[in-house]
């Protein structure tokens, strides 16, 4: 009986051994460490500047290099717009522009298109949605004359046949020579023109209407890139590239028989699927703007030759504290301590809850269980960051519109120093 107790005892311990294995087999490592010598002198620059406020940085090396590697990709073949709501700023718009050799730009508000038109009197503009005819009526009243001829530079966005019928009564009713591009359904079903039929209509008001002048097409393709296999976004390509043909062929036909396509715009890509254009297609320029800051959504096959070059950096309020939930529940906060390296400190940072990612030091995360603030955001981390208060946490955004408008001025750094300090424009969907 003794053996048997005892052969059951070392079996039994051998069993509990084999768990508490498997258990620190698949408990989490530490992930943390200091910041990484770019980000440290990026530290070194804010502080030396007096940056002690949550700042959005652009670090302008990176931008130029991404700029001119797309344009060396484009190499030539298909000229370039520039999305302004994903490049919110008109300094960071004047760099890229002079860099890029463009003066296209494509716009999805009134107040931008407003703004660009007053202040950068010379760019070509397309509109990147269709926008209710009143906002084109309300932008002909607020324009103040200047350089700018919008009968010239400007082209209006048309979706359907009733919202061209609309332009075409604001053309009447006051005069206007307008100039519209069709938007066309080439798979990603958003909206546009989306059967023969429909373009039919629309073209047999052009005709009628001497006052509107057509001046192209836009079909987004953004669909072709987010399709889970290749062979998928192979046939979503082949598909909206021929979709664009043949709707560009119909108009061309209709509104300029012999004609050709001269001096039309027939735009497409986007920052994820610039590079599946290159001019042998109907489509004669493509769009982007995202990609050359590039926040994390655009970490895709086609985008990886180019560099982060926003992030956002936010002072340390407090630090050197065990991670602790609140009165009550502090069991909890103990049990995820013991479990997990990664959640024994916590750090308290100016701001937070952002569409971005702590990305330096490593190893930091918002806790799933203390919840999110955008006053005080808790991040957990081993303490292998080595943060101290008044130290800087940078993220990386997610995307750039609307993010790069959060924390006024950009901070522009360049050779490791704070340069300038460029104004952004006021967010607008």
């Amino acid at each position: 009986m003794m053996v048997a107790l005892k052969r059951r005892a070392v079996i039994t311990a051998i069993g509990a051994g084999l768990v508490g294995a498997a258990a620190l087999a698949v408990r989490p490592r530490n992930k943390g460490a200091p910041h990484s010598e770019y980000f440290a002198r990026a530290s070194k620059a804010l502080r030396a500047a007096g940056i002690a406020t949550p700042a959005l940085i652009i670090d302008r090396e990176r931008l130029l290099a991404n700029a001119n590697k797309v344009v060396s990709n484009v190499a030539g073949r298909l000229p370039v717009r520039l999305v302004a709501k994903s490049l919110p700023c008109l300094p960071l718009i004047d760099q890229l522009m002079q860099a890029m050799q463009t003066r296209r730009l494509m716009v999805f508000n009134l107040p931008y298109l407003q703004e660009l038109a007053a202040q950068r009197g010379d760019v070509d503009l397309l509109l990147g949605k269709p926008l209710p005819v009143a906002v084109a009526a309300e932008f002909y009243r607020s324009l103040k004359g200047g350089q700018f001829q919008p009968g010239r530079q400007l082209q209006w966005l048309v979706d359907t046949p009733q919202r061209l019928a609309q332009y075409r009564d604001l053309a009447r009713g006051q005069q206007l020579d307008m100039r519209v591009s069709l938007e066309i359904d080439v798979g990603l079903h958003r909206g546009g023109i989306d059967s023969p039929q429909v373009m039919q209509q629309m073209l047999d008001i052009l005709k009628s209407e001497p006052r509107l002048q057509w001046a192209g097409m836009m079909g987004y393709d953004a669909h072709v890139s987010k399709l889970p296999l290749a062979s998928l976004r192979e046939k979503a390509l082949v598909d909206a590239k021929a979709i664009y043909h043949d709707y560009a062929a119909q108009a061309t036909q209709a509104l300029r028989p012999g004609g050709g396509a001269e001096g039309l715009v027939f735009n497409a890509g986007g920052s994820p699927t610039y590079l599946l254009h290159d001019g042998s297609g109907t489509a004669n320029e493509v769009a982007l703007g995202s990609a050359l800051v590039k926040p994390s959504d655009f970490d895709t096959e086609g985008l990886k030759d180019l560099a982060p070059a926003a992030y956002i950096a936010t002072p340390v309020l407090k630090a050197g504290r065990h991670f602790q939930m609140p009165r009550g529940v502090e069991a909890l906060g103990d049990a995820v301590r013991a479990w997990d390296v990664n959640q024994e400190q916590v750090y308290f940072i100016y701001g937070g809850n952002w569409m971005a990612d702590a990305v330096s030091p490593v190893g930091l995360a918002p806790s799933g269980l203390y919840g999110n603030s955008s006053n005080q955001q808790a991040l957990l981390g081993s303490g292998a960051q080595q943060l101290l208060v008044d130290d800087f946490v940078f993220f990386r955004p997610r995307q750039s519109e609307s993010v790069l408008q959060q924390f006024g001025d950009i901070v522009v750094m360049e050779g490791g120093n704070v340069t300038e300090r460029w104004p952004v424009m006021p967010p607008m969907p």
